[in-house]
């Protein structure tokens, strides 16, 4: 099929006011109808995945479509995938599907659904379109589109104080994409061209000054969105108020779109220049993004020590894995973009499963995290305790989960983790300064096991202080069920997704 892409994005885009007319009528029926939109999608992307791991020679590893958009701008709407973008829109794909099952039990007593499942539809096309396009144009629109209905669905189906969480969410993420539209706006200035791949090209002519300020603008709008610290103020306000399907979209793939951007614009487009023209500026910004790497997953790690809210504690885990994956950003191999060398690096294969690990572990977490807030209303994990026996579907995902992000075999986040580990050891040898930070970051992830372990003994293990908590009913234990049973798969046999990553290369 010619147009695979295009359909993708066009699905869910004329399924919204259909979601929401079909919503006044019956809130069941808008739900399952943004679900098989998921479904579909799902079946699209796989259809593309001989292109992407085609092994002739001449292979470009990627599947194109491009169409006619703005010729004053001289820029087409192109729409592609490759081992990276398709890797990540699948999960995110997935996790769209299980947060939309989740919502017909979680929501079903909540008022103004039929708005609810529409924003989420709205929402659906800003997070794919942001993984399935190479036009800078359309990936800012895709960008500020994911904002707009995450606001609203934080703010209007929330719990306490969701609008003033709502709005932190909007003014940290908001401001955060004016430095993405700067480095936008110069790099059009600068190259002409609005295409990622065209334009990382024509920067190795521009003047390196200007191209030092393209990386840093960039990079710091998309690490507001990462939440790295210090800009990760608005997180686990907005983690924690938003209703647990948005928590488990904010958590497993709103934040990766920020490190996904990290690695396909300012790394894969702007970085080569830097490397290429100034050689020290470009070592000293990676190993900048080694030093807050360092500093997010250490700050996340010790507040989730010592957090009691049920939610607050994944959500500053959250802050503490998009700190492993900026450290393993910061591992991009320098030494080859110079060289010239055609790369597949395994560091960068494994942070980016990284992202996809953490996407559907942090998923199937906070959904659990969710149902137990739903079955018992309260948050406070000292209050809980025994609940394994009477909740024994819900306590199995959630230890799942929290294993996984414990960085614990066979599940998933482990192999992700280890692959950048191995990474690191192998950057030391070029580059003493990745000493320190990979001693640290290995202590970050025994830190991690810490919280994962006191989190799982005070929720479900022990005497049973609530003798009326009840298991979820059923699509909430489907969605929690099928993200179980990936992060288990993706622990045990990743291949799949490692073999379409590793086709990528970034020179």
């Amino acid at each position: 099929m010619q147009n695979t892409l295009l359909l993708t994005l066009l699905m869910p885009t004329l399924a919204v006011p259909i979601v929401y007319l079909l919503g006044k009528k019956s809130v069941k029926a808008a739900a399952l109808l943004v679900a098989l939109i998921a479904i579909a999608d799902i079946a699209l992307l796989l259809t593309t995945v001989p292109v992407v791991l085609d092994s002739a020679p001449a292979a470009e590893h990627k599947y194109v479509e491009s169409y006619y958009w703005i010729p004053i701008l001289g820029s087409s709407f192109t729409l592609f995938v490759d081992g990276v973008s398709l890797s990540i829109a699948i999960i995110t794909l997935i996790l769209i599907l299980t947060a939309t099952l989740f919502s017909m039990n979680y929501m079903h007593e909540k008022k103004g659904l039929a708005e609810y499942y529409a924003l989420l539809t709205l929402l659906f096309i800003g997070l794919v379109g942001v993984f399935i396009t190479s036009n800078l144009m359309l990936f800012y629109f895709c960008w500020e589109l994911m904002l707009v209905p995450a606001y609203f669905i934080i703010g209007g189906w929330g719990y306490k104080e969701p609008y003033r969480a709502a709005f932190k969410f909007f003014i940290f993420t908001h401001a955060g994409a004016v430095f993405v539209l700067l480095g936008i706006g110069a790099i059009f200035m600068v190259t002409g061209d609005l295409d990622m791949f065209q334009a990382q090209t024509a920067l190795m002519s521009a003047q390196p000054e200007l191209v030092k300020w393209i990386l840093l603008s960039l990079t710091a709008g998309f690490a507001v969105k990462m939440a790295i610290v210090p800009v990760h103020m608005w997180l686990p306000d907005a983690h924690s108020e938003a209703p647990a399907p948005m928590s488990a979209l904010l958590s497993g793939v709103i934040i990766s779109a920020g490190a996904y951007a990290i690695l396909r614009v300012s790394l894969g487009t702007v970085f080569p220049a830097v490397a290429v023209m100034a050689i020290d500026f470009g070592n000293q910004f990676l190993h900048g993004l080694a030093v807050f790497g360092v500093m997010s997953a250490f700050f996340g790690t010790l507040i989730a020590l010592v957090e009691n809210d049920i939610k607050r504690i994944i959500a500053y885990s959250s802050i503490a894995h998009m700190g492993y994956v900026l450290f393993g950003l910061s591992l991009f191999p320098f030494q080859e973009i110079m060289s010239g060398t055609v790369l597949h690096p395994e560091v960068i294969t494994g942070t980016v499963l990284h992202l996809v690990n953490h996407a559907v572990s942090k998923g199937l977490f906070f959904l659990s995290a969710g149902t137990i807030m739903k079955q018992l209303e309260i948050r406070d994990i000292r209050e809980m305790g025994g609940l394994a026996g009477q909740m024994p579907i819900t306590a199995i995902s959630s230890m799942t989960a929290a294993l996984s992000i414990a960085g614990i075999p066979p599940f998933a986040c482990f192999i992700s983790e280890f692959l950048i580990f191995v990474g690191a050891f192998q950057t030391i040898n070029n580059d003493n300064f990745y000493l320190l930070p990979t001693a640290l970051m290995l202590i970050a992830t025994v830190l991690s096991l810490a919280y994962a372990l006191r989190y799982v003994s005070h929720v479900f293990l022990g005497s049973g202080k609530l003798e009326k908590a009840k298991e979820a009913p059923f699509f909430m234990k489907l969605a929690m069920v099928v993200l179980m049973v990936l992060v288990i798969i993706l622990g045990v046999w990743p291949t799949f997704f490692i073999q379409l990553i590793s086709t990528v290369s970034f020179v």
